[in-house]
């Protein structure tokens, strides 16, 4: 089979396409016929090794978190899937794969796709469903009737935190581009802020929680409407103490992420907050949780017109990291 490899890691890293054998499933795995594989910015983080102190790989390495697919065999321990069933997943990290047309998927990470969508939609729901889901339980263990604030939450993070939030009772305030604000409210959202016209930080009463998909140069403005005791958490500023110690991180890694997050930490905590990480993980009962969610408010994430094949990857890689999608990034394989 065909697949996008590293080898190297590289400010400017580019993926191989290679020929390697189709992988075979494990007694708990199974194997995925790969439809549409999601490309994302963490792709651009894992090529250039900027977090290889979390996840480290042997070269050369398949290239993909996130996919929808058909499913082409199963182990012999495996009961919640059957040949053809249609599945998808955020890939463990540990064993990403799904720039190739096969890849083996443990059953606890992979979940029926979402009955009221396609292989395309779905493989845009995985990796941001799941992030939203973690981010608003575990860290910061959000309770009806308070209130969050998502800067940027106008982009594909947002098209599902917003309504998972909302679900939960949240009210959710947004800021983003004039564009997107009919989308954004039909979402759920109490109120929204073009950031073009509006300052959030100068309009709004202060919020239990922020999450940050913007990064640190809006710091500032976040943390001008965080409560006292309230959590900022980030997609972006890079992970910290408090990250180290919940990912039971060896002594020399909680040492080095306390030293490199300890000028955030200080601030957050000057500001009368905490401050918070989160780097996805798969998980299979989570993202059925989300695919719930999905179904029953007809939620259908943006994806960009742009089609890519494998042999496009670089290609696609270079849009989501440089240019203005107008959603998910998609490699779609053939039928």
């Amino acid at each position: 089979m065909q697949a996008a490899q590293l080898t190297k890691y590289a400010k400017d890293f580019k993926l191989v396409i290679n020929d390697i054998p189709v992988p075979q499933p494990g007694p708990t795995e199974v194997l995925v016929k790969v439809r549409v594989a999601a490309v994302n910015p963490l792709e651009q983080l894992i090529g250039t090794g900027s977090v290889k102190l979390i996840q480290d790989y042997a070269m050369p390495v398949t290239m993909g978190n996130e996919i929808a697919g058909v499913v082409a065999a199963v182990g012999a321990s495996v009961t919640d899937f059957s040949l053809d069933d249609a599945v998808y997943a955020r890939l463990a990290l540990p064993k990403m794969g799904g720039f190739a047309e096969y890849v083996v998927v443990d059953q606890r990470d992979l979940a029926p796709m979402p009955t009221t969508l396609d292989f395309a939609h779905s493989a845009a729901v995985p990796l941001t469903g799941l992030t939203a889901y973690q981010g608003l339980h575990e860290e910061l263990h959000a309770h009806p009737g308070q209130s969050v604030l998502i800067p940027g939450g106008s982009g594909s993070f947002g098209q599902l935190a917003i309504p998972l939030a909302q679900t939960l009772g949240l009210k959710v305030f947004v800021s983003g581009n004039a564009r997107s604000r009919e989308a954004v409210m039909r979402l759920g959202a109490t109120q929204y802020f073009d950031y073009r016209q509006e300052n959030y930080w100068e309009a709004m009463t202060p919020v239990d929680y922020v999450i940050d998909t913007v990064g640190p140069k809006e710091l500032a403005h976040e943390l001008e409407v965080l409560k006292p005791g309230g959590k900022l958490l980030s997609l972006k500023m890079g992970p910290n103490r408090q990250f180290a110690k919940d990912h039971d991180l060896p002594w020399w890694k909680t040492a080095l992420f306390s030293l490199v997050g300890r000028r955030l930490d200080a601030q957050v905590k000057q500001a009368g907050g905490q401050y918070r990480f989160i780097f996805v993980r798969s998980d299979s009962q989570q993202l059925r949780a989300v695919t719930k969610i999905v179904e029953q408010e007809h939620l259908v994430p943006a994806i960009d017109p742009t089609v890519f094949k494998l042999t496009d990857v670089n290609a696609a890689l270079d849009l989501v990291a440089t240019g203005h999608p107008q959603g998910k990034v998609l490699i779609r394989f053939a039928d």
